[in-house]
């Protein structure tokens, strides 16, 4: 697995927002493509025509789409090029460096932060093509948008690790999916405070699931604003945690794991956590750069026990524990 990028996507200009190009100012030697990829033919696999036009007008006239969300002149091209860097990473099972991220993009809405949801195109296009796609989402936040698309189907399996209570504000472990989709929701609910034990013992318990579920292709919405450092959660995970996830998906799906960013908004530790989960992809004998591993507190595990209860309860009717 590599990097793939192209500087396009920095023209997505946000001004001072968490979010802007200033995320990517400390990697080091980034090759672009040559031409950026346009993913514009495929948006319409998730989002409706109406929707893509009304981001079109809005990036236009450099209009905000919510409280969070905003837009520039060069917004649309961005998103984009961002959508044709996350196909192209599927193909090549690569790791799509992009902005603006994409995970809290719903069919009809945009969201924190994102416009078009990158993975979400990239994994209905594989669903259309009779495969069968795991997201594994360990982005901080719950992959709203996401989950949503998916929530009523059987061939797409969203996993979500993220803190709660947090923005968006759900995410809770009895959200497993309806109809078709029931029990192809899974939902991670992580106290504040919780640190690389709990976050691995969430993997670990969890991946009996992605196993039985077999995916032909493994998606990871891989956000890293669940770093200690990170300013925008209270989670406290290390650069050693993203090392092992990746090594683990390599080891257990090898040759179908592929990666695109959503958050991460320490841009000093962005490139250290995204180098980290590379090396393991690539079965690197030692990470990059290793930290001392958090532990979390009583409090922390009893409140995470609960979450996980409830959550395997609820799945154990259908997967094996």
């Amino acid at each position: 697995m590599k990097l793939i990028y192209h500087p396009l996507v920095l023209e997505h200009d946000t001004g001072t927002h968490p979010e802007s190009f200033r995320r990517f100012n400390y990697f080091d030697n980034l090759e672009a493509l040559p031409d950026a990829p346009d993913g514009s033919n495929w948006l319409t696999l998730v989002h409706p025509e109406a929707y893509v036009e009304m981001i079109q007008h809005h990036a236009a006239n450099g209009l905000s789409l919510d409280g969070d969300t905003n837009t520039s002149h060069r917004s649309y091209e961005a998103a984009s090029a961002a959508v044709g860097l996350t196909l192209k990473a599927m193909e090549q099972r690569d790791f799509a460096l992009i902005r603006p991220p994409g995970h809290h993009a719903y069919r009809n809405e945009a969201h924190g932060f994102c416009l078009f949801n990158n993975v979400a195109i990239a994994a209905q296009k594989a669903a259309e093509e009779g495969k069968k796609v795991l997201i594994l989402d360990f982005d901080g936040h719950l992959g709203d948008g996401t989950m949503d698309i998916f929530y009523h189907t059987d061939q797409v399996l969203y996993w979500s690790l993220h803190q709660y209570p947090a923005y968006p504000g759900h995410g809770y472990g009895n959200e497993i999916g309806e109809g078709p989709g029931k029990f192809f929701t899974i939902n991670n609910p992580l106290p504040p405070g919780s640190g690389d034990d709990v976050m691995w013992h969430a993997v670990e318990y969890m991946f009996v699931v992605a196993e039985q579920f077999n995916p032909d292709i493994v998606a990871v919405s891989a956000g890293f604003d669940a770093h200690q450092f990170d300013p925008m959660l209270q989670l406290r995970a290390t650069g050693n945690f993203y090392y092992r996830i990746g090594k683990l998906l390599a080891q257990t799906f090898p040759g179908k794991v592929f990666g695109v960013l959503e958050g991460g908004y320490n841009p000093e530790e962005l490139p250290k956590c995204v180098a980290n989960f590379l090396a393991g992809v690539n079965l690197e004998p030692a990470l990059p750069f290793p930290e001392t591993p958090t532990a979390s507190g009583l409090r922390v595990w009893e409140t995470y026990e609960m979450h996980l209860h409830t959550a395997t309860g609820a799945l154990a009717k259908h997967w094996k524990f």
